[in-house]
C-alpha cells in the first residue's frame, strides 16, 4: 500500500506547511499542549481553503481524560455537525468509560452525527484496559481508522502491540501509528508494525516578531516563553515523507 502521512496542525500556516512537505492529510486541532482540542469554526474554514490536502477535525471538548458527561457529549455532537457542514473530509473522535472501555453509547451518537464522513478513533484507545476488545468495538462502531501508539510512550516503543492489533484488524480497520514519529524512525515503525499510515507533529519552534517584550507577564503556563511557539515544519514533513517512501 502507498505510505501516507498525517500531520497534526493547529494553525493555517501548519496546514500549508504540511501540504508543502507532502503530507496527505492533517488532523486539525487546537491546544496541542493539552493533547489537542476541537479547533474553531474559523480555523476549520481557513484550513479547507488550502488545496491538495484532506482535513480531519479533532472532536474533543477539553483536555484531561476521555470520560464525558451529557453536556460534553452534546457539545461534541454539535461540533461534528459544524465540521460536517463546513465540508471537512473526516472527524477524529473517542470516549471512554471509567472502567477503561470504549463508551459505545457516546461514540454511537458521534458516529451518527458524522454520517458519511471518514472517522478516526483517537488515542483514547491507548488508555483502554483491553486493547483487543477495544479494537473490535471500534470496528463495530464503523470507524475507518485507529490512531494509536500501541499503548506505549511512543509508536516506536509500541511496535509489538501495533503489529498485533494491525494483524487483528486486517482490512477491517486502518491502524494509524502516531506519537514520536520522525524521519529517523518512520521506516522502522512501518516495517515492524506492518502499517502504512503514520501520524506526526513535525513541529519546530519559531520566535515572535515582537521587538517590544514585556517581561514577567505570562498568558498561560508560568515560566513559559511567551515569545516562541511551535508550528509545523515543511522540511520535517518532507523528511518523514521521504523516509516513508524510501521504505
Amino acid at each position: 500500500m502507498t505510505p501516507l502521512l498525517e500531520v497534526c496542525a493547529a494553525d493555517p500556516a501548519s496546514v500549508k506547511a504540511a501540504t508543502e512537505g507532502g503530507a496527505a492529510r492533517v488532523e486539525l486541532c487546537s491546544a496541542l499542549g493539552e493533547g489537542g482540542v476541537t479547533p474553531s469554526a474559523g480555523l476549520i474554514r481557513q484550513a479547507l481553503k488550502v488545496p491538495g490536502i484532506k482535513v480531519h477535525v479533532l472532536i474533543r471538548p477539553r483536555g484531561g481524560d476521555f470520560i464525558y458527561d451529557e453536556d460534553e457529549i452534546q457539545t461534541m455532537c454539535a461540533d461534528i455537525r459544524t465540521a460536517r457542514e463546513a465540508g471537512v473530509h473526516g472527524v477524529v473522535i473517542g470516549a471512554l468509560t471509567p472502567e477503561g472501555d470504549i463508551d459505545m453509547d457516546a461514540c454511537r451518537r458521534m458516529m451518527s452525527e458524522a454520517g458519511d464522513l471518514n472517522v478516526t478513533f483517537h488515542r483514547a484507545f491507548d488508555l483502554c484496559r483491553d486493547p483487543e476488545k477495544a479494537v473490535e468495538e471500534i470496528i463495530a462502531l464503523g470507524c475507518n481508522r485507529l490512531l494509536t501508539s500501541g499503548q506505549a510512550s511512543s509508536a516506536i516503543n509500541g511496535v509489538d502491540m501495533l503489529a498485533r492489533i494491525a494483524s487483528q484488524a486486517g482490512n477491517r480497520l486502518t491502524i494509524l501509528a502516531g506519537a514520536g514519529v520522525n524521519a529517523g524512525n518512520a521506516a522502522d515503525i512501518m516495517e515492524k508494525a506492518g502499517v502504512h499510515e503514520l501520524h506526526a507533529s513535525a513541529r519546530h519552534t519559531i520566535g515572535s516578531p515582537m521587538t517590544f517584550r514585556r517581561q514577567g507577564v505570562n498568558m498561560g503556563t508560568p515560566g513559559a516563553d511567551e515569545y516562541a511557539r511551535s508550528t509545523t515544519s515543511s522540511k520535517a514533513v518532507a523528511d518523514i515523507v521521504n523516509a516513508m517512501n524510501n521504505h
